[in-house]
Formats: C-alpha cells, sequence, structure tokens
C-alpha cells in the first residue's frame, strides 16, 4: 500500500459511557422531519409514506461542553436537539426486529443549522449542505449502551438556551420508531459499525448567537451542553 501524501486526520469518535475506549464515527445519516409539530412550525407536513434523510460529515462532530465559534456564512443558526442512535452490528435490507438488535447504543446530540443556507436550498431546490453539514455542526454527548437505556417512548427530550426553555417533547412523539428507521435505511445503505442516526429534532428550534450557552438532554442519556463563541 503506498504512504499518503500527507497525514491522515484522525477518524472521529465519540465517548462511551463506563468504556474506556471510544465509539469511532464513520457516517452520520439525520432523519428528516420526524416529529409533526416540528414539520409544521417549518411550514411543511410529515411525509408517512416513508422517512427522509441528509447527512452531515463525522468530520462536523465536536463534543458536549465546548465553545466553538458562531459560523461563517449565516445570520440565522439554529438549534435542533435530537436523539442519536448508534449502530453495533452490520445490517442491510433488514426487518424491523433484526433493525433493533443492532443498536449500539443511544446519547444527546445537536443538528446545529444555519437555517438562512437551508431556506437558499429549498427555495432553489438545491441541496442542503451548507445549511446543514457545518464545521462542529454535530454536537455529541457521551453515548448509553442500548442495554442500559430501556425502552425509549416516555423519555422526556428537552433543550434551554441561556436557561430558557426551548424544546420539551417525548421521544413518543416521533413519527418513524428507532427501528423503522434503521430497516428503511438498510434499504439503501450497508449499516453498521460506526454509523450514526441522528433521528430529528421535536418543536421549538431557533436562533442562537454568539455568547449564548445550549443545555438540554434526554432522561436516561445524560445532558448535552454548548457554547457559541465569536465569529472568527
Amino acid at each position: 500500500m503506498s504512504a499518503f501524501l500527507f497525514d491522515p486526520p484522525r477518524l472521529p469518535s465519540v465517548a462511551v459511557v463506563g468504556e474506556p475506549a471510544t465509539y469511532p464515527i464513520r457516517r452520520i445519516f439525520c432523519v428528516g422531519r420526524n416529529y409533526v409539530a416540528h414539520a409544521a412550525e417549518m411550514g411543511g407536513t410529515v411525509d408517512r409514506e416513508a422517512p427522509w434523510y441528509f447527512t452531515k460529515s463525522a468530520f462536523s462532530v465536536c463534543h458536549s461542553g465546548e465553545t466553538v465559534p458562531y459560523p461563517p456564512g449565516t445570520e440565522n443558526f439554529h438549534h435542533e436537539m435530537e436523539l442519536v442512535v448508534a449502530l453495533g452490528a452490520p445490517v442491510f435490507k433488514c426487518d424491523i426486529k433484526t433493525a433493533a438488535a443492532a443498536v449500539f447504543g443511544y446519547g444527546c446530540g445537536l443538528d446545529m443549522t444555519r437555517r438562512d443556507r437551508q431556506q437558499d436550498g429549498k427555495d432553489n431546490r438545491r441541496p442542503w449542505d451548507l445549511g446543514k453539514d457545518i464545521e462542529n455542526g454535530a454536537v455529541l454527548a457521551p453515548l448509553h449502551k442500548a442495554g442500559d437505556v430501556g425502552p425509549l417512548a416516555g423519555k422526556r427530550i428537552h433543550l434551554s438556551v441561556n436557561g430558557a426553555v426551548r424544546q420539551d417533547a417525548d421521544l413518543a412523539d416521533m413519527v418513524w420508531s428507532v427501528p423503522e428507521v434503521i430497516s428503511h435505511l438498510s434499504h439503501y445503505y450497508h449499516l453498521g459499525q460506526g454509523d450514526l442516526i441522528m433521528t430529528g429534532t421535536p418543536a421549538g428550534v431557533g436562533p442562537v448567537v454568539a455568547g449564548d450557552v445550549l443545555t438540554g438532554g434526554i432522561d436516561g442519556l445524560g445532558d448535552i451542553a454548548h457554547t457559541l463563541g465569536p465569529s472568527e
């Protein structure tokens, strides 16, 4: 095998509660409009025929507790609090039962979004990359192993900005359950270890500015925190 022309970047990873080793991240899939109320606040409706997706680069990851610059190229930067699913086994064209067994763990995440750039894409029928695939735009808290979490329905998901609650919902409100999403997505990709799925955000998304402190959590999955510093 030939040598690289330069040292490749280290593979991004996220901590796992109770484990000295971290979970290496290969890909990040994101579910669009998985809460009815959020779809409505964005002026859309839920497509009940099937889930749909966009992606973020693994190198967009930053970790809970970090302070990062307010990103360039936007004047309308939004928070989106989400349940994150980490896969631990290969699945391809699988059924729902097999999909559920493939989950390694769960965590809290923030899908940070340049809403103005996302809207540009919508208005011009173009991709959302500038709106969604952002440096430091996938904020991750440590994962919890699936066996330690229990049923997801009934767990509160919430986010506050500077102490004021913005998002507050129940994971039972998701239109498509975690096994349904995995099963559907597995008909388009060979999924497996290293793949994360951000499962969509509830209503209450809104803008944040430099200096804002974001705090949130999901019952049984701990907390997440994120601070926006000045623009570079």
